[in-house]
């Protein structure tokens, strides 16, 4: 059995389709299931989409046109037009147009969940349709009705032993004779809305599956070699890791590494499940395992988070910031489903950085404001080094303003202001 997942660069084209079949191809006598995200850029337009019709702006039909333009334009290169995907595709479609003439709903995260999951439902309709076009006969699965979650939009939280339940009794017998595409990132809730598992959640839906199913392993298909000590399109000089622990892994997704999902490790872990990131335009390579090993980690792990905003709390009485202060504080943070990415305080104020998204932010800080003092940074960085060296961080920090440095034994974080 093997699990699959090609995120949104290994589907961003027609080309890019028929490489993954041809990937596909090699283990088609297997037992295979592939996780797909949605193509190229196409989560970005759709929040585009979601924004504006929030805002209800007069882009709405514009922006929706471009998206549905994009998929027609990658679909006329890979099928006939008499091919049944045109149908199904403008079918799924139909979904935002019918949601796009109401009101908005009062929860922006359950318009975004509706909205954004197109992509990936419309992404694996192709996709299953190619690879039966070319003789793997595939079968297309809506991870929806397998994937339960509670009504957390946004960031739907797994009911684990229902979705175990509902995969073992679906899926096991379906591998037996089909190839089976489902969508990353995409949950249902007992009320049939759907739920999204978190921005870039694909991986995890691939962990999920694996878990359920006991699969051997877990391939994540990037256009990357593997996972590297620093992002390569950013860096020069990296290193490629051929192995890394599940703890390490842990870390770096943590801190903001974008080549894994942060809760794709926990599932596959506790299974005793290996990892592999490898190259999709060169499958024959190694790329990198996650496994069950302890290994030592002799360069430094550079970590950058761009889009940041870095937020100081203080009391408007000038009290100190108490427990219950901090208590009140994470409360109004995880109601707007934000994570905090470093932290710090003193006696009178409490500092912590966050990913910037204009509308959450607008409303976390309304909120805050009622009973703090609230000030904040934008357009910072957030540059995590771990196993760093002084000589490393002097560095990538020059030339630049430090908002805000913390050292621990391992790792160092700065709040960079270019």
């Amino acid at each position: 059995m093997q699990v699959f997942k090609f995120g949104g660069a290994s589907v961003k084209d027609a080309a890019a389709i028929k490489n993954l079949a041809e990937i596909v191809q090699h283990y088609q006598k297997d037992e295979l299931l592939i996780v797909v995200s949605a193509m190229g850029k196409t989560t970005n337009a759709l929040e585009k989409l979601t924004a504006a019709y929030i805002n209800q702006t007069e882009e709405v039909h514009a922006v929706f046109t471009g998206i549905k333009f994009f998929h027609q334009q990658i679909m006329a290169e890979l099928f006939a037009p008499t091919n049944p995907v045109f149908d199904e595709v403008e079918n799924t479609f139909v979904e935002i147009d019918w949601l796009i003439e109401e009101e908005p709903h009062d929860d922006p995260d359950f318009i975004y969940d509706q909205i954004v999951s197109i992509g990936e439902l419309v992404s694996s309709r192709i996709v299953t349709a190619y690879l039966n076009q070319i003789g793997v006969k595939s079968r297309w699965l809506d991870a929806r009705g397998l994937i339960q979650t509670d009504n957390t939009y946004g960031e739907g939280r797994v009911d684990w032993e229902l979705t175990r339940k509902n995969i073992s009794e679906t899926v096991l017998q379906l591998l037996q004779t089909e190839v089976l595409i489902t969508q990353g990132f995409l949950g249902g809730t007992s009320e049939n809305y759907t739920t999204t598992l978190g921005r870039e959640g694909s991986d995890y839906t691939a962990a999920i599956f694996a878990s359920c199913l006991n699969a051997p392993s877990v391939t994540i298909w990037k256009d990357v070699a593997g996972v590297f000590n620093a992002d390569p399109k950013r860096f020069q000089n990296v290193v490629k890791f051929e192995q890394l622990s599940y703890s390490e892994a842990v870390e770096m997704a943590y801190y903001g590494a974008s080549i894994i999902h942060p809760k794709t490790i926990q599932p596959l872990q506790n299974a005793g499940i290996p990892l592999f990131v490898k190259p999709f335009l060169a499958p024959k390579e190694s790329g990198t395992v996650i496994n069950n090993v302890e290994l030592l980690i002799k360069v430094p792990v550079i970590i950058v988070k761009a889009n940041q905003v870095l937020v100081s709390v203080s009391s408007k009485d000038h009290a100190f910031i108490t427990e219950n202060h901090l208590s009140a504080i994470f409360k109004t943070l995880a109601g707007f489903h934000f994570k905090v990415n470093l932290m710090q305080n003193s006696a009178l104020s409490f500092t912590f950085c966050v990913d910037f998204e204009v509308a959450r932010f607008k409303q976390l800080q309304q909120k805050l404001k009622q009973d703090f003092n609230f000030r904040y940074n934008l357009e910072v960085e957030l540059l995590t080094v771990r196993h760093y060296e002084t000589a490393l961080l002097q560095e990538l920090s020059a030339g630049k303003t430090i908002l805000l440095e913390q050292l621990s034994r391992n790792t160092a974080q700065l709040v960079i202001k270019a």
